[in-house]
């Protein structure tokens, strides 16, 4: 089966700044693919050109296999939830569904099943008669997805969905996405928190300054590390390390340092923490504790760019 999403070689300059640069990746039916980065990676930058909101500088979109490019008809299979809000404050959770379902050509009873579709599908269907300003953030995120996805595409974009919301809401948003897979929607899960796509993605491409550094399966972005550990050392005076010293230990690959943690990253065959230990020691360093890092993807991330996934 033809991938609902290709992107070949996507790049988007603003004047001399490239923002977006040769991206490219693929995206099945029924799966989710997870597009993970930092705030400012680009992710939103990608998604915007994909459903046209934004003007690609060079390569190719194409979607149910053919080029998105000026393809309205398209644009009908996609649903797209913003990371901004986007309601109407003064109509009802079920007259702001509505309305978005009309601009979609929804009309009589398929609008009025797919509004009540929708708001049951992230559980607003009680709430329907009131506004938006009585809802918490969490609720409000949960309209704004209900309000993307009323006409039933085929093929949805979920930019940022959690942003600023509590772990409750949060959660429902996570559950209502696994229903939309069930029910065989096709998923781009954009996110700067690793867990959230640990849990939901089949594929994960990471992004980082524009450019896609890594694309694959949870175990396989896993490999591309495993011949490295992340060992984290907890320290009374931070002020005493010499980073220096640390990394011309023979194993370490890389030592970073922040206001109590020391992070060293050795080669899975370096077993001398005696060693480590003791240049600290011989520091003046004070250890409280040392913890050997699970491989997860913050740590995939941390390896392939040298900062931590939600560094600014």
């Amino acid at each position: 089966m033809a991938p609902i999403v290709e992107i070949e070689h996507l790049t988007k300059k603003f004047g001399s700044r490239v923002v977006v640069d040769d991206v490219s990746f693929v995206v099945q039916p029924g799966t989710i693919l997870g597009l993970l980065g930092p705030n400012g990676a680009g992710k939103s930058t990608v998604i915007n050109m994909i459903v046209g909101l934004l003007r690609k500088t060079a390569g190719e979109v194409r979607l149910f296999g053919q080029v998105a490019e000026g393809n309205q008809e398209l644009r009908k299979r996609i649903g797209m939830v913003p990371q901004e809000l986007a309601l109407y404050y003064d109509l009802s959770a079920e007259e702001n569904v509505r309305y978005f379902g009309g601009l979609y050509g929804l009309r009589g009873k398929a609008l009025k099943s797919a509004t009540e579709d929708a708001l049951k599908l992230v559980g607003l269907w009680e709430r329907k008669k009131d506004k938006p300003a009585t809802f918490s953030g969490g609720m409000q995120r949960r309209l704004n997805i209900a309000m993307g996805i009323v006409h039933q595409p085929e093929f949805v974009i979920m930019d940022e969905p959690t942003v600023g919301i509590d772990p409750q809401s949060r959660n429902y948003i996570m559950e209502t996405i696994e229903q939309m897979r069930r029910d065989g929607k096709t998923l781009i899960y954009t996110s700067h928190y690793m867990e959230e796509v640990e849990r939901l993605a089949d594929t994960i491409v990471i992004i980082d300054q524009g450019k896609v550094i890594a694309t694959g399966t949870e175990p396989e972005l896993v490999n591309l590390v495993t011949a490295q550990k992340n060992i984290l050392i907890t320290v009374a005076n931070p002020q005493a390390v010499i980073l220096a010293d640390i990394k011309q230990q023979p194993g370490v690959i890389k030592a970073s340092l922040t206001a109590t943690q020391l992070l060293i990253t050795v080669t899975v065959e370096s077993n001398d923490l005696n060693q480590l230990l003791l240049t600290l020691i011989q520091q003046s360093v004070v250890v409280n504790s040392v913890d050997q890092q699970q491989i997860d993807l913050e740590t995939v991330f941390l390896n392939l760019t040298g900062r931590n996934l939600r560094d600014k």
